[in-house]
């Protein structure tokens, strides 16, 4: 994809700016009402080449990371001020969200290197990030975009596990729509379905953001209604407690029955917002009230609802440090990103995952109702933790390979079997889809093996891992693209759509026609999910700048 010219994005950020200025009254008056002032973000355009442990803060300075890591981020510079997008062209003297920009996974030769190794991820809120920007007539920033977790957003048809295995494994391969001469092998990991009724108990505090930065009905308000709609699916002998943040943590409610419905719902609906945000406090006390009353073997959860934006106490690296420590209390974290503007993805995304959680960012009530609805079971319970995936590749019949996303999940091989290393978690009915493009060798025999999928994972709390791995030969390869399965096709399309907003240097032109074509084959009535995506994907084609 080209990266465009300055002259033509200050062309854009000046259109952008007048109509929001008061040129389309409709679409300025029903922003306003939408979202509360100091809620929007800068952006910026994003390089072909992304700088590993870099953070966009749109003005702000990143709090302190690790460099060393290859996961965490370290400060940038704001981008320069030509480099806006719809929000910071609307209104640039609000401030900046934060996130991470990783170095995008290149090709690998398999001559040097034939194995990849990497950690799975469930969590899908750079897809939501984007649906709040596009329905608010905006790119998404392209260091937002992390394609993993478009595509895991979605479900597919993956067989169901064996009665005695915790996931199973898939694997399907066929020529790229969107790559010459490349092919597309898409792994497909799906847990074990627990049904809500057969849950284990649920011990969840809620640690709730009431700082300043939360004023606002499409935040503080969004976290009732999201919290409400938990309620509504939890058992009478769950317990529930309250933290709350601002200045000072406090505690509002005692670990609670479920069943006192009217007092849990009575103490959330009557909190405020005000103050500083002093995270690190709020979350020592509410892993301490998860431990008075920790029941073993159950699901034992802190639920923090917040921007992100932690400005006392403890912050940065030093606060996911912190959160790394927890783990071995066997408490498990979610993280719920609200709000627009300040809003901090890097920290969401990084306490997740040190916290062995999972990481939603809510920008309406139906992605409440989703994740702590329908989704309830595989967003409080794990059945698997520490889940990695390794792929290797025969040599003589794959030249090359790229691993698409998973960016900062990637781990060195010699981490596949050392149960020390900490990975993803998978809950139950969990699907976990990753694509690799492979460039296939010529002269390969049809019964020669491409590559060995293996899956290591531990139980919730084990310390001993289990490893499974299945095979894939050259002659299950499908002829063309439209020979494989509907998802295959959908999946890779997404993954496209992804390329393409964040700028990938893999990404051959803005091909939003081809992506729609095929995502539009594999939606009907019965997939809204599919079809609300084709909504969204149509309306960034009508966003994107024109070709100089």
């Amino acid at each position: 994809m080209r990266t465009l010219p300055t002259c033509v994005l200050s062309m854009l950020a000046a259109a952008l700016c007048l109509t929001a200025c008061g040129e389309d009254e409709s679409v300025t008056s029903d922003y306003n009402n939408t979202y509360a002032s100091g809620e929007q973000s800068t952006g910026s355009p994003s390089s072909n080449n992304q700088v590993v442990n870099n953070v966009h803060m749109g003005g702000q300075q990143a709090p302190g990371a690790n460099a060393t890591s290859g996961n965490f981020a370290t400060p940038s510079p704001a981008p320069p001020a030509d480099a806006v997008n719809a929000q910071t062209a609307s209104d640039d003297d609000r401030g900046g969200e934060m996130y991470a920009e990783v170095e995008e996974n290149d090709f690998i030769d398999s001559a040097t290197e034939a194995t990849s190794t990497f950690s799975v991820d469930v969590d899908n809120a750079s897809y939501t990030l984007m649906r709040r920007d596009v329905r608010n007539g905006l790119l998404p920033r392209p260091e937002s975009v992390r394609p993993e977790e478009y595509v895991n957003y979605f479900d597919y048809a993956y067989p169901e596990p064996s009665e005695d295995k915790a996931f199973s494994i898939n694997m399907e391969v066929a020529p790229s729509e969107f790559g010459e001469q490349l092919h597309l092998l898409r792994i497909g990991v799906k847990g074990k379905a627990v049904a809500p009724e057969t849950m284990k108990h649920n011990n969840l505090v809620f640690l709730i953001d009431v700082s300043g930065s939360m004023q606002s009905s499409f935040k503080l308000g969004l976290v009732k209604e999201s919290l409400s709609t938990l309620m509504d699916h939890l058992r009478p002998d769950d317990t529930v407690g309250i933290v709350v943040y601002a200045g000072r943590d406090g505690i509002v409610l005692e670990s609670t029955p479920a069943s006192q419905r009217e007092d849990i719902e009575g103490a959330i609906q009557a909190l405020s917002s005000g103050g500083s945000t002093n995270a690190e406090a709020g979350i020592v006390a509410a892993y301490e009230m998860a431990e008075r009353h920790k029941v073993e073997g159950a699901n034992n959860r802190v639920i923090i609802l917040t921007d992100g934006d932690f400005n006392v106490g403890k912050r940065g690296q030093e606060l996911i440090d912190y959160i790394g420590e927890q783990r071995e209390r066997h408490i498990s974290i979610t993280c719920m990103g609200y709000g627009l503007g300040n809003y901090n993805d890097y920290h969401m995304e990084n306490i997740a995952k040190e916290g062995n959680g999972n990481y939603y960012y809510v920008d309406a009530i139906e992605e409440a109702e989703r994740v702590f609805g329908t989704d309830l079971p595989s967003t409080l319970e794990v059945i698997a933790a520490d889940v990695k995936l390794q792929v290797a590749f025969n040599a003589d019949a794959v030249t090359r390979y790229r691993l698409i996303g998973y960016d900062n999940r990637v781990l060195d091989n010699d981490d596949f079997r050392d149960d020390s290393v900490d990975a993803g978690e998978i809950g139950p009915g969990h699907t976990v889809t990753a694509y690799y493009e492979l460039e296939l060798s010529q002269g390969a025999a049809a019964e020669a093996l491409l590559a060995e999928v293996r899956v290591r994972h531990k139980s919730q709390y084990g310390e001993a891992s289990t490893e499974l791995a299945r095979a894939l030969k050259m002659n299950q390869i499908h002829p063309s693209f439209a020979q494989s399965s509907g998802d295959f096709q959908f999946a890779a399309a997404v993954l496209e759509y992804a390329e393409i907003l964040r700028g990938s240097k893999h990404s051959q032109g803005a091909r939003f026609a081809d992506v729609l074509a095929i995502t539009q084959a594999q939606s009907s009535a019965s997939t809204p999910k599919r079809q609300e995506f084709n909504e969204l994907a149509t309306q960034a084609q009508s966003r994107w700048p024109a070709a100089p």
